[in-house]
C-alpha cells in the first residue's frame, strides 16, 4: 500500500486529512493465504502420554492405599510404637529395642527367647552423685515411668551385646502397673539385621 498524494493545504478545508488518495499497487497480494493443514498427532507422543498417565494413576493409588509404620505393625491400642520397626529389613547390629506403652502400663522385654531384667529408672540410686555427673545405669531394660517406655541397648556388658545377621524376635510382655504381671498380655514382632 502506498500513499500517492497528500494534499496539505493550509486554509483549504477544515478536514484536510480526508484529502488522502490511497492506491493498492499489488492487488494480487490481497488474496487470503490458503489455510494450513492441521497437523496430525504424533502417534509415539500419544502412546508415551498414555503410559505416563497410567503410571501416575498407579502411583497415586499406591500412595492412597499404602500402609506403613505403626499401621503396618498392627499394634494393639496399648502400644504406641516399637523399634526396630516390625519386619524391618535393614536394622543395624547395635539397634536399640524400644517400646512405648500406653500410660499406666509397664512390662519386660524378651529378645530371642531371653528375658532381659528390667530396672525402673526412678529406683536407680542417685545418692552421692555430683551435679552434672552421669548416673550409672545397669545394662538391662530400662523402664521410664514418666514416659511408660521400655528400652534395651545392646552392650558387651549385657545379655545381648549385638544382634547377629538374620531374623530376631522380640516379645514385650506388658500389664497395668496396679494389676501386676498376672494380667499380662504379649505382643511379638520380628526384625532383620543385615
Amino acid at each position: 500500500m502506498t500513499i500517492s498524494r497528500i494534499d496539505q493545504r493550509l486554509g483549504s478545508r477544515p478536514n484536510w486529512w480526508h484529502d488522502v488518495e490511497v492506491t493498492f499497487e499489488d492487488q494480487h497480494d490481497a488474496t487470503p493465504a490458503p489455510q494450513q493443514e492441521r497437523k496430525r498427532s504424533d502417534r509415539t507422543l500419544l502412546i508415551v502420554s498414555l503410559f505416563i498417565a497410567i503410571g501416575l494413576v498407579f502411583v497415586t493409588r499406591g500412595v492412597l492405599v499404602s500402609v506403613t509404620g505403626d499401621e503396618r505393625a498392627n499394634l494393639p491400642s496399648t502400644i504406641e510404637s516399637v523399634l526396630p520397626v516390625p519386619d524391618a529389613e535393614q536394622a543395624l547390629a547395635q539397634s536399640d529395642v524400644f517400646v512405648d506403652l500406653a500410660p499406666g502400663l509397664t512390662g519386660v522385654l524378651v529378645i530371642d527367647g531371653t528375658e532381659i531384667e528390667t530396672v525402673n529408672l526412678s529406683e536407680v540410686q542417685t545418692e552421692g552423685v555430683e551435679p552434672g555427673e552421669q548416673v550409672a545405669v545397669p545394662v538391662v531394660t530400662v523402664f521410664e515411668p514418666g514416659n511408660f517406655t521400655l528400652t534395651y541397648a545392646p552392650s558387651s556388658d549385657g545379655p545381648i551385646d549385638r544382634f547377629e545377621s538374620g531374623t530376631h524376635r522380640v516379645d514385650v510382655i506388658f500389664w497395668p502397673i496396679e494389676d501386676g504381671r498376672e494380667r499380662a498380655r504379649v505382643y511379638t514382632w520380628f526384625f532383620n539385621v543385615v
